[in-house]
């Protein structure tokens, strides 16, 4: 049981990380998901605390990478929503004037 549940937890964040290079967003919020479940079985059923160390430490490099993604995505949307907000409100000139 513990080497299958340290391998579900390898094996899901494998998973996650290809999502995250595709950035297919709605796969990482469900993987999210999966991962934790598997981290929980996986502190539950591992005997061998040196594999479950490797898997979380991966896991932890794994989020610390999606997390700066998420940052430069976000920031990049918030940009676009600026340059949307100024566009409209230089169409609503536009109107008044011409």
């Amino acid at each position: 049981m513990m080497i299958d549940s340290v391998q579900r937890l390898h094996e899901t964040a494998i998973t996650l990380r290809n999502a995250l290079v595709s950035q297919d967003w709605i796969a990482i919020g469900e993987l999210d998901l999966q991962c934790r479940m598997a981290i929980d079985a996986a502190m539950v059923d591992s005997h061998d605390e040196e594999e479950l160390r490797s898997g979380l430490e991966n896991l932890l490099s794994l989020y610390r990478e999606l997390v700066t993604v998420c940052q430069t995505e976000q920031r990049r949307l918030a940009g676009e929503l600026v340059q949307l907000n100024q566009s409209r409100q230089g169409a609503k000139v536009y109107q008044l004037f011409g």
